[in-house]
């Protein structure tokens, strides 16, 4: 049985979502007022100890499941940025298990360059789904991968773990904004997804906890 909490705008700041079991219902979805997207930087912060493939981020359309899907590839240890359906893989990331990374990642319709920022380290920069941009209605979840527009979960690609600072901005971030991000210095917040004003809606098994900060 799915339930289902209403939609809410809250300040998550030092709180994060924790997905305490794989399944194929439990996830967050996000609701944004967008219809359209060409440019796009997407930060998050997750933590988990899963080795097989999972998504960390999910937003498509209906007419693209996949239009901007940030996964990790377990069998190959690459990350995989997906947009319109089309992927690159970045390889060779200490995506260690058991700890926090932080992770950015930009894109221009224009030029299709994508750029993948990992706990402070950035990528080169490839070119992906140029001349097109994301358009239509977006369902956006965090702990499922979609298959069909808001929902085709599958459990074996279910997020385990813990998720917080989710920020999306329509315009490129420049490294020191992105590096600010990093260190989890005051940054502006995402204008498209705003972790300090989140309108998101809870469906099954996922909790909101303090986030784990060290202590001084």
């Amino acid at each position: 049985m799915l339930t289902t909490c209403g939609a809410v705008t809250e300040d998550l700041s030092d709180r994060m979502f924790l997905f305490p079991q794989q399944s194929n219902t439990a996830h967050v979805k996000l609701n944004i007022a967008q219809k359209e997207l060409s440019v796009v930087t997407l930060c998050h912060r997750s933590f988990t100890d899963l080795k097989r493939d999972h998504a960390l981020f999910s937003l498509a359309t209906s007419s693209n499941n996949n239009d901007f899907l940030i996964f990790w590839d377990g069998t190959n240890k690459e990350m995989a940025p997906w947009i319109r359906d089309t992927t690159v893989k970045y390889g060779g990331i200490d995506y260690n298990p058991n700890m926090w990374h932080s992770i950015c990642t930009t894109w221009d319709s224009k030029s299709g360059l994508v750029q993948m920022w990992f706990d402070g380290i950035p990528s080169m920069r490839k070119s992906i789904s140029s001349g097109s941009s994301i358009k239509g209605t977006m369902m956006i979840t965090l702990g499922q991968e979609q298959d069909s527009h808001g929902g085709g979960f599958d459990i074996k690609q279910s997020f385990v773990g813990m998720m917080s600072d989710v920020h999306m901005w329509d315009y490129i971030l420049s490294s020191c904004q992105i590096q600010k991000y990093m260190d989890d210095r005051q940054l502006t917040p995402g204008n498209v997804i705003n972790w300090n004003a989140l309108d998101f809606q809870i469906v099954n098994n996922v909790l909101i906890e303090q986030k784990l900060n060290s202590c001084h």
